[in-house]
């Protein structure tokens, strides 16, 4: 999480950098009209329409798994009701596993 996080700063910052730099106009030509406008505008612009874009496929492909957690949880739910299954307790299963070894516990 924190080199994602670290990467995200370094292109922010290499992204800011490069439109600083370039800051003459430019024609853009939106088909039905064309307007000069500073090139840091477009270079911002295009960044902050594509993190939204990527942040927006996050947000959407979360929420299904949220919901496919919910959907799979519900299912196990119901085969544990019908068949009366419980899940072992992992502590017990590790005091289970020194008596298997022929009643010797590790010293």
């Amino acid at each position: 999480m924190q080199w994602s996080l670290i990467f995200g700063l370094l292109f922010a910052l290499l992204t800011a950098i490069f439109a600083v730099i370039n800051v003459d106009p430019v024609k853009v030509n939106f088909m039905f009209a064309e307007v000069n406008i500073p090139l840091i505008l477009l270079i911002l612009g295009c960044t902050l329409i594509g993190g939204i874009i990527v942040g927006s496929y996050g947000i959407f492909r979360q929420y299904k798994l949220q919901k496919t957690v919910k959907h799979l949880s519900a299912q196990l739910a119901q085969v544990q009701a019908e068949t009366g299954y419980t899940f072992p307790d992992p502590a017990a299963n590790k005091a289970g596993s020194d008596e298997d070894a022929g009643g010797l516990k590790p010293s």
